[in-house]
């Protein structure tokens, strides 16, 4: 019987679905037998040049059909993928490459310069694949051109593989260095796949019973078609966009632009007739929405019949938002509520289904435990923090956060995440975010996520973050950065708006209008950022 694993789950559904659309990304389309029959060429070459089981191959890619082979090709090989940030600059990447022990990149023409930079300060990577872009950046020198690759290397074989190979994804690092989080790969496999029958599709209780389940998907007529809206190199994209995609046999759609360019996502929903479109939070979906209702003011609303699913992951999506993309279309809204270390559960919202900000229906085996590691009652107004029995086996290379993040309990062994949470008297959970970013506020903990909400409740608020900076009074004050649609509105209507929403110890003391918040291309805040900024604005 063959274990779960991505290489092997991939080729079964090549399989049974070869001559279906895998791929699409600016008008090339790859079918299932291309996508595997590109990826195994790819990974002929990378075995050629000496990689084995668990060798890791860093992906410093954006968003393309060559991203989703590359990724594959290390899983074929019983490798490892390691994501790449595409906005890193050198030593961010000589520190997560040699972190990794990466042996090989595959990187866009467009970061030819950076490559050739750094190539002499890696301790392990000796293998250099350029793919070609728009960039029309020559080859660097020692390095192969991916289309070359492609065309002059056999197929590496097929191969069996095992459930417990390595799989990795790297944390984005916006509060700290970046780190590994280690996976069973059949674990994940096995998970992922469980977690697409959110699509409506049948799910496959074994790889076994894969072929069989993408068959019956054929034959109902609902491979899926999803757009990748966010970067494939974080967790939300390669994860919910892509590769729960792809468990169902269906077509993983992305866009080169690096950008956020609403309109261009829309399209791509029309024209390559989207079901489900993968985003993160309101950085997302706002800028889009905004765009809907310009489309349908100048009297050119885009065609969204073929979308069904709009599917978040990562940050909190705010109610006003969901409420106004519904009134545009007849649609499910999800948003998940999880990390790379782990799922925790989900909220839905449609049109009848009223949508909540930060309320999710927990996982069954979902828990909340106080500092004293007793589990939170439901309707006790208590906080605590969120496990789950992941199958995060820990981090890579780093014991000491490892045993910070992976606790036993009651003889279970439980992940914890770092978000902290209630549990409502209906067994609901309300999320208030990340302990890391809590703020203490004359000892009383204030978790910046609910005032954003709140905050951005304000129609005049685009976006915003919430930061704690130093006080005498009360050891950190409460202070927000805010970008609006108008700014001849005063301060304190915004304090004032808040005050109808979070208690009086919550409210932001000062809010500072800026032209934009900084977050990360997944959509992520930087508090960093929003913490150096406001420092600089109270003292200018």
């Amino acid at each position: 019987m063959k274990e779960w694993h991505f290489g092997t789950a991939y080729e079964l559904i090549s399989d049974t679905v070869g001559d279906q659309t895998a791929l699409i990304c600016d008008g090339v389309t790859r079918t299932w037998s291309e996508y595997d029959d590109r990826s195994a060429r790819l990974a002929g070459f990378l075995v050629s040049e000496g990689l084995s089981t668990e060798s890791k191959v860093g992906l410093y890619l954006h968003n393309s059909n060559e991203y989703m082979e590359a990724h594959h090709a290390a899983m074929k090989l019983r490798g490892c993928p390691i994501n790449v940030n595409y906005r890193y600059q050198e030593d961010e990447l000589v520190y997560l490459l040699n972190n990794a022990d990466a042996e090989a990149v595959v990187f866009h023409a467009r970061y030819a310069d950076r490559i050739d930079a750094i190539k002499d300060r890696l301790e392990k990577a000796r293998v250099f694949v350029q793919v070609p872009d728009d960039s029309e950046n020559s080859l660097v020198h020692s390095a192969f051109d991916y289309e070359s690759v492609i065309a002059n290397y056999d197929p590496m074989p097929r191969v069996n593989r095992k459930a417990e190979d390595l799989y990795m994804l790297y944390t984005g690092g916006t509060t700290g260095l970046p780190k590994g989080v280690m996976y069973s790969n059949g674990e994940h496999c096995a998970a992922l796949c469980g977690i697409g029958a959110m699509l409506g599709t049948p799910v496959a209780q074994s790889v076994s019973d894969l072929s069989n389940c993408i068959a019956q998907t054929k034959d109902l007529g609902m491979l899926p078609r999803g757009l990748v809206c966010c970067p494939l190199m974080h967790g939300t994209g390669i994860w919910v966009g892509a590769m729960i995609t792809h468990l169902t046999g269906g077509a993983v759609i992305t866009v080169k632009n690096l950008g956020l360019d609403a309109d261009l996502l829309w399209q791509h929903v029309q024209n390559e007739k989207a079901t489900l479109a993968t985003i993160v939070g309101d950085a997302f979906a706002r800028p889009m929405l905004e765009a809907l209702e310009k489309s349908k003011k100048d009297g050119s609303p885009y065609d969204l019949s073929s979308l069904k699913i709009i599917l978040s992951s990562g940050v909190m999506w705010s109610q006003e938002v969901k409420e106004g993309l519904l009134n545009h279309h007849d649609m499910m809204l999800v948003d998940a509520m999880g990390s790379s270390e782990g799922n925790m559960g989900i909220a839905i919202a449609a049109r009848g289904v009223p949508p909540k900000t930060a309320s999710f229906q927990a996982n069954e085996d979902v828990k909340v435990f106080d500092e004293n590691d007793q589990e939170v009652a439901a309707g006790s107004e208590q906080i605590g923090m969120v496990a789950t029995p992941s199958a995060m086996r820990g981090y890579y290379k780093d014991p000491e956060k490892t045993e910070k993040t992976v606790r036993v309990i009651g003889g279970i062994r439980w992940v914890f995440p770092g978000d902290y949470a209630k549990i409502e008297s209906d067994g609901s959970m309300t999320l208030l975010g990340r302990g890391s970013m809590c703020i203490n506020t004359a000892g009383e903990k204030v978790f910046p996520e609910e005032v954003e909400e709140a905050l951005k409740s304000h129609p005049q608020v685009k976006d915003c973050l919430v930061v704690g900076v130093p006080d005498e009074k009360f050891g950190e004050r409460v202070v927000a950065l805010a970008s609006c649609a108008n700014h001849s509105f005063k301060e304190s209507e915004l304090i004032d708006h808040c005050r109808t929403k979070v208690a009086g110890y919550k409210l932001p003391k000062t809010v500072m209008l800026v032209d934009e918040v900084s977050r990360a291309p997944n959509g992520k805040a930087d508090y960093k950022w929003a913490k150096s900024r406001a420092l600089e604005l109270l003292q200018s």
